[in-house]
Order: C-alpha cells, then sequence, then structure tokens
C-alpha cells in the first residue's frame, strides 16, 4: 500500500474520551473511531488487524475439524424465551419489534439458533459428533461501555459449539476446542492464564476463561503464590482457616451505638477489630424477594456465589426505605436476630464465632455477645468474596491477584439447551436422549485490545509480526529525490512479489513525522531510504528495539525475509 494514495491519517494527542492505553493508541493510529457510546467504526489499517486476527482463528479452528457457517443477528425474542435465557440476559439484551409487532432481539451470542440448526441434522447416534462455528458480530446493550475495544455494544465473535452424544464425547470435544484457543492465543502472544469460572447466563456444567494479563483488566485472576492454581474470583472459594472459640457464651446485651453506623465507626467505638463483627446486607432477589446475608465484618457478599445458590437472575442492594421497613430502623442498624419476614443466609466462616457484634434492629443499637443460637439462619454456606492473601484450596499457600481481560471463554454445556428446545438424537437402543453441547467464544476486538495492552511504548503500539497491519514501512526521507524513490518502489514491489504485507510512505511529509506515524501504528520492521541510497545503503530499524542497522540495498530483501520467518 502506497501512504499518498490512501485513506490514512494519524491523532498527535491523546483522546479525550477514551479511558484505556489500547483504546487511545487505536484512535490515534487511525485504527479505530469512536461513533457512539461502545460502538466504534473499524477504519482500514485497524480491518487488516482484525483480519489478520481472524485469519488465525479461522486457521485453528478448521485445523480442528469445526465447519463454519452464519447465523442471523435478528433472532425472534420467542426463541430465548423458550431457552430460558430471556430473563437472564433482561436489560442487557437489544429487543425491537418488526412491523408486525413481533417481538425480536440482536443476538448476545447464538446457544439456541446453533441447538436449532442441528435439528436438521438426522436424528441417529452415527450422526454425531460435529463442531460449527461462525465469525459474527453481536450485540449487548452494556451498562456501562469502557475501555475502548474492551467493553463494546457491538463487537466481533467466534462463538462455536459442539454437539455429542453423551459427556465422554463432550470432554473429548471440548479439549479439542481448548488446545486450539491455547494455539490461538500463543500465536497472539498474549500473556495468559486460563482459569475456572461461572457459567452465568450460559448455564452448564464446566466455565473456563481465557484471561490476558494486563492491569486495565476487568477481572482478577485469582492465583498461587505456589502453585498452578487460577480461578475467576467471582467463583473462588473462601478457605476457613480461623480456629472455632473457645470462649464462654456471654450474655446478649443491647448497647446504645448513637450515629456509629459503619464497620469503621463500631469498631472504633466498641475498640473492636472488623473480624468481631457480623453485618447484615439486605438484597433484593430478582425483583421481588427480599433476602439478608450474614458476613464476618472484614468480608463482602459475592454477588456471584449468592445469585447461584438462590438460583436467581439479578439481585441489588436493597433501597433505603425497603432497609428501614424491614428492619424497622435506620440504615446502619440490621442484624439477624427478631430479623422477620426475610430469609437470612449465613455465610460459613461465622459458625466459628462466638459472642460478636450485630445491629439490633432499633435505631442506634448494637448487641453485644451474640451467638448463633440467638437466630436462626436458613441456609449457611460459602458466600464471601475471596480476599488476596487467604489460602489457596489445593496448596494452603497464600492467594494472589491479578488483572485479566477476558478474551476467551470455553463452556461445557451438557444438555441445557437440548433438554429447552427439544435437541434430541435416538440412541442404539432407538431410545431419545438429549445432544450434549459445548459453547466456545472469542472475543475478537478485544483478542486487539489486549495486544495492545501488552505490546506498546511511549511512541506507539508493537504490534507482534503476526497480526501487525504491515510487516515492513519503506520510509522515503526526500520523494522528490529521484534516486530514493527508485530504490524504494523497487524494494516495494520486489517485497510485494515475495507475498509481504508492506507500506510506501512516500508522502510529502517531513521525516520526523514519518517516523512517529510508523511508530505510533506499530509496523515492526522499518526500512528507511535516505542520502545513503546514494552508496546503496538503507537503514533497518525493529519496533521496538533502539538501534538502527545499515544495510546494503540488495541485502535489504533478504534480511526481511529471513526476519519475518523467525
Amino acid at each position: 500500500m502506497k501512504l499518498s494514495e490512501s485513506f490514512f491519517y494519524t491523532l498527535r494527542e491523546d483522546a479525550k474520551d477514551e479511558d484505556s492505553c489500547s483504546g487511545n493508541l487505536l484512535v490515534r493510529s487511525g485504527m479505530i473511531k469512536k461513533s457512539s457510546s461502545g460502538i466504534y467504526m473499524m477504519m482500514p489499517m485497524g480491518k487488516r488487524v482484525l483480519r489478520k486476527i481472524e485469519a488465525i482463528v479461522r486457521e485453528e479452528m478448521d485445523a480442528s475439524g469445526a465447519q463454519e457457517l452464519s447465523m442471523p443477528a435478528l433472532i425472534l425474542e420467542d426463541i430465548y424465551v423458550k431457552s430460558g435465557r430471556r430473563d437472564a440476559f433482561g436489560a442487557n439484551m437489544f429487543a425491537l419489534k418488526d412491523r408486525y409487532n413481533k417481538a425480536y432481539v440482536l443476538g448476545p451470542t447464538h446457544e439456541e439458533l446453533f441447538a436449532l440448526a442441528a435439528g436438521m441434522k438426522g436424528r441417529s447416534y452415527k450422526d454425531f459428533p460435529y463442531n460449527l462455528y461462525q465469525i459474527q458480530t453481536k450485540y449487548r446493550d452494556e451498562t456501562r461501555p469502557r475501555y475502548g475495544l474492551i467493553r463494546t455494544r457491538e463487537f466481533t465473535m467466534k462463538d462455536a459449539y459442539s454437539f455429542d452424544t453423551d459427556l465422554d464425547g463432550l470432554h473429548e470435544s471440548y479439549m479439542k476446542m481448548f488446545n486450539a484457543y491455547c494455539r490461538i492465543f500463543d500465536r497472539l502472544h498474549l500473556n495468559y492464564k486460563i482459569v475456572k469460572a461461572d457459567t452465568g447466563a450460559m448455564g452448564g456444567l464446566l466455565s473456563e476463561e481465557f484471561q490476558a494479563i494486563c492491569e486495565i483488566g476487568e477481572d482478577i485472576v485469582v492465583g498461587c503464590e505456589s502453585c498452578d492454581f487460577s480461578s475467576n474470583m467471582e467463583i473462588s472459594e473462601v478457605i476457613d482457616t480461623s480456629i472455632e472459640s473457645e470462649e464462654a457464651f456471654k450474655e446478649l446485651t443491647l448497647i446504645e451505638t448513637p450515629n456509629a453506623k459503619t464497620i469503621e465507626e463500631v469498631a472504633a467505638f466498641f475498640d473492636k477489630a472488623p473480624t468481631d463483627f457480623v453485618k447484615t446486607l439486605l438484597y433484593l432477589v430478582d425483583g421481588k424477594e427480599f433476602v439478608a446475608f450474614l458476613l464476618r465484618g472484614d468480608r463482602e457478599l459475592n454477588e456471584t456465589k449468592a445469585l447461584k445458590l438462590l438460583k436467581a437472575n439479578e439481585m441489588e442492594l436493597a433501597s433505603f426505605t425497603d432497609v428501614e421497613r424491614i428492619t424497622k430502623a435506620k440504615v446502619g442498624f440490621a442484624g439477624p436476630i427478631k430479623l422477620e419476614g426475610v430469609k437470612i443466609i449465613m455465610d460459613r466462616q461465622i459458625t466459628k464465632m462466638k459472642n460478636f457484634i450485630v445491629g439490633a434492629n432499633k435505631s442506634d443499637y448494637h448487641y453485644i455477645n451474640a451467638n448463633l443460637h440467638d437466630f436462626k439462619a436458613d441456609e449457611i454456606a460459602d458466600i464471601a468474596l475471596v480476599k488476596e492473601g487467604d489460602i489457596c484450596p489445593i496448596c494452603q499457600a497464600k492467594l494472589t491477584f491479578t488483572k485479566g481481560i477476558e478474551v476467551g471463554n470455553t463452556f461445557k454445556l451438557g444438555t441445557k439447551y437440548a433438554d429447552s428446545l427439544g435437541l434430541q438424537y435416538l440412541d442404539q437402543d432407538n431410545k431419545l436422549k438429549p445432544v450434549v453441547m459445548g459453547s466456545y467464544g472469542i472475543g475478537l476486538e478485544r483478542c486487539m485490545a489486549a495486544v495492545v495492552e501488552q505490546y506498546h511504548d511511549d511512541a506507539g503500539i508493537i504490534w507482534p509480526k503476526e497480526v501487525a497491519p504491515f510487516s515492513v514501512a519503506i520510509v522515503v526521507v526526500a520523494p522528490k529525490d529521484e534516486a530514493q524513490m527508485q530504490a524504494a518502489e523497487s524494494l516495494y514491489q520486489e517485497l510485494k512479489a515475495k507475498g509481504i504485507d508492506v507500506l510506501l510512505d512516500d508522502r510529502k511529509e517531513r521525516p520526523g513525522v514519518k517516523f512517529k506515524d510508523m511508530e505510533l501504528i506499530g509496523i515492526p520492521y522499518r526500512i528507511t531510504v535516505g542520502r545513503g541510497i546514494s552508496e546503496g545503503i538503507v537503514e533497518l530499524n525493529i519496533r521496538g528495539i533502539d538501534e538502527k542497522q545499515e544495510l546494503a540495498t540488495a541485502d535489504a530483501v533478504n534480511k526481511l525475509l529471513s526476519l519475518i520467518s523467525e
């Protein structure tokens, strides 16, 4: 591509409305442009990168035996109602009606349609296994789009679905996809971790996430300082190492605590540590049921665990009005003793506590010396959010936290969608059984953003050569110099003939502007054609390495071919 004949631009200043390094650099390099909140145009230079990522994904999917197809983005809402996922997606799903008042949605993911498509291929056990995939635009009405391409409302996903007759077959299909994903992310040169995760709205038996490690990541990846344990924070078990108190039960006593509402304020009032408290959090679950969650004072509620325990879709903290109505006290004084009309779920750590402090359901009062025999919990479970420094469930060493961007996800769905959508096959005994499914997704723009987050410097992006928009940039210092232009054109044509993606910067710009642009857009190798051409010399720069190398013009092509093939 010759820049003098191309749609190409860069920005000198940082993008004002981008809150991530990758978003800022991709906008400044002219690869993407925001059209509205969470929605981006993919510009020509960015499209080249995305196509290369897509090619890697497609090659590995095809090599694994998966077959590509294409599904519609506009889908009847009833299909998601039938599978039970319409409520699970809720407001995150774009909904609309056609001229006949029929309800449609824009597909956030396509398990349902793939299950329906699978029903077209016979009904015999002999028809299995197989795997279908697509690379297609998805739509999700995110509450808070942010971080450039990392959380958007419209994005490209590779989603694949395996179909088997039993769990053993599912495992074999799952591992094919799992290994293909490892090869994909290795080829993208991503530093990533694989973690166990919550199945969420997808449902099923198992979910694993591929997390690209970076500071801007929205997810907390829980690891271990001694073993290879890794998990998403949402499902990490809290291992309780506390020892059950042997002190004698003391008398429950009501104490006035004026204006002491928070754990910190009450701790200061009693000169106690947060671990001596049990806090009561009131939530509204699925918009219809209030639930009280009891946690040790130094712990936070893990809402994902709570939702799974309750088999619910969503929850939110109860309003001040509802808290005061339920507890008959001001906010900040809720407690489990004589709390009526709500289900009480207690974290299991509390079972080892004695003589703790709780709210009294009376304004400006707390109980001291509360014990388990003073109230009744409806359920006891691990509902606490894991903390850095907690104990590893595998080796008992300390847990560590890192941040990650979820770039891929794999699910063992089991028969969830087959059961709800009637996807069955005839087994060897001529009996109908549900088909067993797996689901596998990769966010292509997220991969693009994650690469930029991991590979950049103060000058701009440093693309790995496998996904760079061009492998080589030839910069002509003085386009008016006939000798420079002839040499540059010759190199350009020779590299093109060798199948190399090459960009020729023949713009009538100052050399410094061209060099900065090539660094910003992250071209791996740059050949500078300048005054040295009179002696048959060009200059080689490798992006990210602060050194220059002089080459004979005649050797430049072979040198570049060697570097690119390494």
